[in-house]
């Protein structure tokens, strides 16, 4: 019998340690800190090392970066391997908790370049993090892009709230919107296992 498969590893692609080994150790404001998020999906389209989509695990006071990351999908054969995902996987990791919200920790917040597909807003809610701020919600990622976010609870705000997230929107909303027009325009990949309703 073949050795089945019984570890996977993840990393972020090779520009991303220089580019961040230049950034402040905390970014206070909730608007620079989505600047970054945003620049950092952008930089992901550019270099061609996967889909527009940031994300990044703050102390929500102090603004201190715990981890950053984004979307490696198609890089490592792994669907899972969304921007929220790998930020708060690694963040877990530089922690040494499965929960960022676990005792003796400050609050933590997730910041996304849009709200989290199906699979990530479930992701945010077991993470233990205490707020979300995302760049928008609403169709014009799935417009713009193609890609599909699945199905997510109809009142996603107070399924957030009654799990003690807050939730901050609209941060940047057009310069989000901007990359993903950007994407578009280059022909990058929309990656999806399958497309519609068919099989």
């Amino acid at each position: 019998m073949n050795r089945l498969p019984d570890s996977f590893a993840l990393a972020m692609p090779p520009w991303f340690d220089a580019y961040t080994s230049t950034l402040p150790e905390c970014i206070v404001s909730s608007t620079d800190r989505m600047a970054l998020i945003i620049e950092l999906s952008r930089l992901n389209i550019e270099h061609d090392t996967g889909g527009p989509f940031a994300a990044g695990v703050f102390e929500l006071k102090s603004g201190r970066i715990i981890s950053l990351g984004v979307n490696r999908v198609c890089a490592h054969d792994c669907s899972s391997a969304h921007a929220e995902v790998m930020a708060l996987s690694l963040a877990q990791k530089r922690l040494g908790t499965y929960d960022l919200g676990g005792p003796d920790l400050p609050e933590h917040e997730l910041v996304v370049n849009w709200l989290p597909c199906c699979m990530c807003y479930g992701a945010t809610i077991w993470s233990g993090v205490k707020r979300l701020t995302i760049a928008g919600h609403g169709p014009e990622l799935e417009e713009i892009t193609g890609f599909d976010e699945g199905p997510r609870p109809a009142d996603w705000v107070r399924e957030l709230e009654s799990r003690g997230i807050r939730l901050a929107s609209d941060i940047l909303r057009n310069e989000a919107i901007a990359v993903y027009k950007e994407f578009r325009n280059r022909g990058r990949l929309v990656y999806a296992p399958r497309q519609g309703s068919g099989s």
